[in-house]
């Protein structure tokens, strides 16, 4: 569990950074990572997803921002892909490395400010986010396509907090049946780890 906490100070960490170096203005954080920071999601999630708010110069986003990065921290891996920006950070506070995928497909969704924490942290981050509404149409579709335990995590935990689980009958039809494919192993390791 302690490494967890580190690499929840660290995604904080480097949310700060980018806020600081002016990077998020044109994104969306979204995802579990997202959930747990501004929601209080009790799940852990090791990454940091956006979604983009409006076309931008990738080619020079991502130089100054790989630039940027590479002061603070090791670039273990780092691409400039069609539909992705991709990094990999180390550093040597931190046991686990940190993964930022930011898509690069304008997402039509709705946004609001949030405010990203930890009771672990002495760093709050304010930033733009998806509205839960939305977030759960992620969710719904994420895991009609790769039938992750985690993604039906995240839309309970949407649920609960008073979001409808808004799908057609076919929708509804086929998430069950998933639901009921999921192992044991699902819930310990995937869910567990």
């Amino acid at each position: 569990m302690g490494d967890l906490i580190q690499h929840e100070q660290f995604e904080l960490e480097v949310l700060s950074r980018l806020q600081s170096g002016r990077f998020l203005a044109n994104l969306i954080f979204g995802g579990g990572t997202m959930l747990r920071l501004c929601h209080g999601l009790n799940r852990y999630s090791v990454d940091l997803d956006f979604w983009v708010a409006g076309e931008m110069d990738w080619a020079k986003y991502y130089h100054r921002m790989e630039k940027y990065l590479d002061q603070f921290y090791k670039i273990a891996d780092s691409a400039n892909k069609h539909f992705t920006i991709l990094f990999e950070l180390k550093s040597p506070q931190f046991p686990r490395s940190l993964k930022i995928e930011i898509r690069k497909t304008v997402k039509n969704v709705k946004t609001e400010t949030s405010i990203a924490y930890s009771p672990h942290a002495p760093v709050q981050v304010m930033l733009k986010t998806v509205v839960l509404e939305d977030m759960m149409t992620s969710k719904i579709e994420a895991f009609l396509d790769r039938r992750e335990i985690r993604d039906a995590y995240d839309m309970e935990f949407l649920v609960k907090r008073g979001i409808v689980l808004n799908a057609d009958h076919e929708a509804l039809t086929q998430m069950l049946a998933e639901l009921g494919k999921l192992g044991k192993k699902d819930f310990s390791v995937k869910l567990g780890s």
